[in-house]
Order: structure tokens, then C-alpha cells, then sequence
């Protein structure tokens, strides 16, 4: 008797380590202002230990090969100097960081479908790209950052240029010392070909999981068993655990149906569709032990000002998926 209450102690205990280990994160959104404790106590209230920085690079078009950041016309917070003050405000409250910084392409476009037309446009792409990133890496070093992200949802980039960003993992390594992720995209990520590299298996899981205009939780989590297979069997293919890069829904109608849709459509108000997705999310992943955890898709830092019950985009800020997280997190907390 004496061993099995040994043995159900240690399986206890190793749940209980996994749970604590999480990743509990939020996407805090860059503004033109510095971020000062007011910003940050929202987070800590819905118990988040991380947050992802994201300084956004800007590209003209799908075609153009050369990405300007860091002007006097961007916000404070997606410059070198904006994102060291967020790192460091943010880490006084023991919030850890993901610093991500990613492509904006001009007029929305998915940066999945940036690819260059000729090799002369290619190489000006890469040696744009890597001055990017590289900066940032030293950025990440400089400020203790836990996790760096090399890049956000290129697949395109990614898969006509593999030895190019085999290469980047190497620079990145030279400046940054800690953890390296890449966030693919949902239906991405089975192609990427360099996650050997890294230490995450980063996904930016926007994956279909209902067809009902409110999914119910069962809906949902039965929309997930497929998804969740196939995302666990290449968790051990890589021997890598698996980090939500990104991960959110919409309060709107079908919420469950294509959650990667960012339209401005102005359609209904559906709370219960972000909540009850967001609930099976966590039902499904949260408890694995080869799941790291993720960021919440987003999270502005004027969280009095945003949000709300008449707020159909992804920010669950004042609506009751906000709540939903914050139960989440403190079961880990």
C-alpha cells in the first residue's frame, strides 16, 4: 500500500511541475507610448508570467525586398529603445519575454505569401531580413529576454529559401543565448524545415475546430482531437515541446470556423463563441506534458480603453473570455 501511495504522490508531482512550467502568456500589442506599472497590472491580474514584445518591420508589398523599421513614424514600442523599456517594466513584475519581432506587408497583406521574382530581390530580402532580426537578437541578449522569436508565419520565405535561414539560426545563436522559436503558421508548420534548430516547435494555432455559429465546448473539443494527434506525433518526431506562438478567437459568430480571420466585417457579437472555444483550447493542450504553453492573441496595454461586450476582434480584454484566461493561468500560477 505504502509504494502505491509513493507512486501516486510522484505522478502527482510531476503534474503539478508540468502545470507550474507553463508558458502563460499574453501578446502585448506595441503603442506609441511607454509602458508604465498601470499597463502591466492587468496582466498580472489575469495571472499571465509571460508576454510577447513584437516590434514590427514594414514591407511595401508581397513583392518588395526590403523591410524598413525603427523610423521617427513608428510607435515607441516597436522600436530597439521602446522594446528594451517594455522588457524592463514588464520583468520588474517577474513577467517573462518572448520578444517576436515580425513583417507588417502594407494593407494587411498575409506575410505567408511574401516571395520574391528574381535572385537580385531575393538576397536584398535576406540581407534586410537578417540586419532585422539580428538587431532585435541583440535587443533579446541585452535585455535577458527568456525566448526570441526568428520570424512569424513566411512560409513562403521559408520554403524557397531553407539554407538561408538554417544559416540565420547560426547568426542568431552567435549573438542570443537563450531559447529560439519560429512561429509557423497552423497548417504550416509540418513543412518547416529547420526546427532541429530550435529549441520551441512554435505554432500559431489558428487551426478549425467547429463549423456551429456558437460552438459548443464539445464541439470544440472534438473539432481539436485531429489537430492534436498530429501536433503531438511531431512534439516526439523532434523530441521538441510544442509553444502556442499565438493562439486566440474572435467574439463573433463561427468563431471556431477560420479562426485566422482578421476581416473587418461587422458582424454579431457572439461571447460565448470566444469563450467556449478558448475553454476547449485549454482542456485540450494545458495539461500535456510536451506542451509548453502559449500567448494570447492580443492584449493592448490601455486595457480600460479596449475591448469590451461590443467588441467582435480577437482581444479578450473586458469580455468574458478574459476571465476564462485568468482562471486558466492561476490553476499554474
Amino acid at each position: 500500500m505504502r509504494g502505491i501511495q509513493i507512486l501516486l504522490l510522484i505522478v502527482l508531482l510531476q503534474s503539478c511541475t508540468a502545470q507550474d512550467n507553463k508558458i502563460n502568456g499574453v501578446s502585448f500589442v506595441a503603442h506609441r507610448d511607454s509602458i508604465t506599472q498601470k499597463n502591466i497590472d492587468p496582466l498580472v491580474n489575469i495571472n499571465a508570467n509571460y508576454a510577447s514584445i513584437m516590434p514590427f518591420g514594414v514591407i511595401k508589398d508581397l513583392a518588395h525586398p526590403e523591410i524598413s523599421y525603427g523610423s521617427e513614424r513608428q510607435w515607441f514600442g516597436e522600436t530597439k529603445i521602446g522594446g528594451k523599456q517594455y522588457v524592463k517594466a514588464l520583468k520588474k513584475d517577474n513577467i517573462k519575454i518572448m520578444l517576436k519581432p515580425q513583417i507588417w506587408v502594407w494593407r494587411g497583406e498575409f506575410t505567408g505569401f511574401i516571395t520574391m521574382k528574381t535572385e537580385a530581390d531575393w538576397k536584398i530580402l535576406e540581407n534586410t531580413y537578417s540586419k532585422y532580426i539580428l538587431e532585435f537578437a541583440q535587443v533579446a541578449q541585452d535585455s535577458n529576454a527568456e525566448i526570441f522569436c526568428i520570424g512569424t508565419e513566411l512560409e513562403k520565405f521559408v520554403e524557397q529559401r531553407p539554407q538561408y535561414w538554417s544559416d540565420l539560426i547560426t547568426k542568431v545563436r552567435a549573438i542570443y543565448k537563450g531559447k529560439l522559436t519560429y512561429a509557423a503558421n497552423w497548417n504550416e508548420y509540418l513543412k518547416t524545415p529547420f526546427w532541429e534548430q530550435l529549441d520551441y516547435i512554435g505554432i500559431d494555432a489558428y487551426f478549425p475546430v467547429s463549423d456551429s455559429k456558437t460552438p459548443t465546448i464539445e464541439e470544440c473539443l472534438a473539432g481539436w482531437v485531429k489537430h492534436k494527434k498530429s501536433i503531438k506525433a511531431f512534439s516526439e518526431k523532434y523530441d521538441k515541446p510544442i509553444l502556442f506562438t499565438e493562439f486566440g478567437y474572435r467574439s463573433i459568430d463561427y468563431a471556431g470556423k477560420a479562426p485566422w480571420t482578421v476581416d473587418r466585417i461587422e458582424s454579431k457579437v457572439n461571447l460565448d463563441a470566444q469563450s467556449n472555444t478558448t475553454k476547449a483550447l485549454f482542456q485540450t493542450f494545458w495539461k500535456e506534458e510536451w506542451f509548453a504553453g502559449g500567448f494570447v492573441w492580443k492584449w493592448f496595454i490601455n486595457h480600460d480603453k479596449v475591448g469590451g461586450i461590443e467588441n467582435n476582434r480577437f482581444t479578450p480584454q473586458n469580455k468574458p473570455a478574459e476571465q476564462v484566461i485568468k482562471a486558466q493561468y492561476n490553476i499554474e500560477g
